[in-house]
């Protein structure tokens, strides 16, 4: 058994590898791996007996699972009306430049950054919001929100 598929093997197991919980299941192996793997999505496929399509038809359907590698910080840029409305969308593609995301990739070359939209953060008095890693910065701008991702990459810099 591969080590590092050791946990989801354990998640699968604390399930009675019972079919009717593949979506529980999936939920937990990517909350503690950030994101689904192909191994990890095999791995389920075989325990449950169900076919490696079904299983990655159930992850693909769904909006909150992630086949990709997540960075070490998640950033939410919100995309609801009021933000929308105060400007999140020039937000939103600056830190996409600033991260060089071309595509469908969502996770900077260096691991350390995965952007994405969110329907509502339900701060809309503070719009435009972000949220970095769940902590909620208000009425952004595009500098504002790439002076916070300099500033992170000048601790994460310095702690090597």
């Amino acid at each position: 058994m591969n080590n590092d598929l050791t946990r989801a093997e354990e998640i699968i197991e604390s399930y009675g590898c019972d079919q009717s919980n593949l979506i529980a299941i999936m939920q937990e192996i990517q909350g503690e791996y950030k994101y689904l793997s192909e191994a990890a999505l095999t791995l389920v496929a075989e325990k449950l007996g169900l076919s490696t399509a079904k299983v990655y038809s159930v992850a693909t359907f769904y909006e909150n699972f992630s086949l990709e590698a997540k960075g070490k910080y998640i950033i939410k840029v919100c995309a609801g009306t009021a933000c929308h409305v105060r400007k999140s969308g020039p937000i939103y593609d600056a830190i996409r430049d600033y991260l060089g995301l071309t595509g469908k990739k969502k996770t900077s070359a260096d691991g350390l950054f995965t952007l994405e939209t969110v329907a509502c953060l339900g701060a809309c008095g503070l719009a435009p919001v972000m949220t970095i890693d769940g902590e909620v910065h208000a009425k952004m701008t595009p500098e504002a929100a790439l002076a916070l991702l300099e500033d992170i990459r000048k601790k994460e810099e310095a702690a090597v």
